[in-house]
């Protein structure tokens, strides 16, 4: 086959693409947060934005991020159920680091939403009320973007459990960059302690996942850490880091015969 040429059907890169950042994840495997973080803030400028749900992990990527930018763009989904500390949690990280953290948020108010859905949607389908608050604000928040830095790690979820340090998000259509993926909790917590970042102080009451106040509750010590997450449902996460599957890979030759793959 000769000059073929190769794309992703509407949502990924080209194979070529492909190629370069499976050699970037594997480049920035054992690197730490902050040399993550420089490659990205150098590699997309002004095109990369960093999520935070406002957990220790996400304080401790905006301290690192922040010291080596500025002005990084930072936001957050409000989903008007937040925690009364994670609200002010956000005001002390405004005012430590002189950012602002910008919140993207849904049309559908609370009263809204129970008129349309019934009272208490998230009980009676919390996926729905998660991609109403969550994943349809998240679409306009990453919207012009060409990546996105988040905060997860391996060890918080299944579905987490295969993310890399620099990854073709092939759900929100750019590139996801996750420099704490490898780090434990105890990692966190002592970036935390060393660099007196601030937090939320839910954390310390039982509380190791903050999310919304309907659907957050305190665990006991041997619980896994997002157990207090959507109690009474199998529900582990809102829906965000979906490892969604590729596009089929179309090849088309010279001859104009195409070849598919899934």
């Amino acid at each position: 086959m000769s000059q073929a040429v190769s794309e992703f059907i509407s949502v990924g890169p080209t194979p070529r693409e492909i190629e370069r950042l499976e050699n970037l994840a594997a480049q920035l495997a054992d690197a730490a947060p902050e040399q993550t973080l420089r490659w990205a803030i150098d590699e997309f400028d002004n095109s990369v934005t960093i999520a935070t749900g406002f957990g220790l992990e996400g304080c401790a990527l905006i301290d690192m991020a922040v010291r080596i930018n500025p002005r990084i763009d930072v936001f957050f989904l409000d989903t008007a159920f937040l925690f009364r500390e994670t609200y002010e949690l956000r005001r002390r990280l405004e005012d430590r680091y002189h950012i602002q953290i910008r919140a993207y948020e849904t049309d559908i108010t609370p009263e809204d939403q129970e008129l349309r859905f019934g009272a208490e949607l998230w009980t009676t389908d919390p996926d729905l009320c998660c991609r109403l608050r969550k994943l349809e604000p998240l679409k306009d928040a990453l919207r012009n973007r060409r990546a996105w830095i988040t905060a997860i790690r391996q060890a918080q979820t299944l579905e987490r459990s295969r993310a890399r340090v620099v990854e073709w998000d092939y759900q929100w259509r750019l590139v996801k960059i996750n420099p704490l993926v490898r780090w434990t909790t105890q990692d966190v917590r002592a970036y935390i302690a060393k660099n007196n970042v601030p937090f939320n102080p839910l954390h310390d009451r039982g509380y190791p996942s903050i999310g919304c106040t309907h659907c957050t509750r305190a665990i006991g010590k041997d619980q896994h850490e997002r157990d207090g997450r959507w109690p009474g449902h199998e529900k582990r996460e809102c829906g965000m880091h979906a490892r969604a599957q590729p596009a089929a890979l179309i090849t088309t030759d010279s001859t104009g015969d195409e070849t598919a793959w899934t």
